[in-house]
């Protein structure tokens, strides 16, 4: 099996955060963790410097490849500097369809 991760911490969430499964929205400092595997994605969000992880609204998504999911990953970075109740429906519609390939 193949997979990959990459983590990104001390990201300030912009006004409205970011929406997870588990608790609702989360802002602040986070930490943002995207693991790709098997034609997957699927992100989580913590706290800076908890140890509990929280998903990303409607992870995981379709992805059909390592170098695409890094750009995902990016793109949840960028987005939860933004804010806006990021979800993971609206960081895979930002990407566009070159994410699925």
């Amino acid at each position: 099996m193949t997979w990959a991760s990459w983590t990104t911490s001390g990201i300030f969430a912009g006004p409205g955060g970011v929406r997870t499964e588990e608790i609702g929205v989360l802002t602040g400092d986070l930490t943002v963790h995207t693991t790709w595997w098997e034609d997957q994605v699927s992100f989580a969000v913590q706290y800076s410097g908890s140890s509990d992880w929280f998903t990303l609204v409607g992870s995981p998504v379709p992805c059909g490849s390592e170098r695409a999911s890094r750009e995902l990953h990016q793109i949840v970075v960028e987005a939860v500097r933004t804010g806006g109740g990021v979800t993971a429906e609206t960081v895979q519609y930002n990407a566009g369809p070159w994410a699925q390939q």
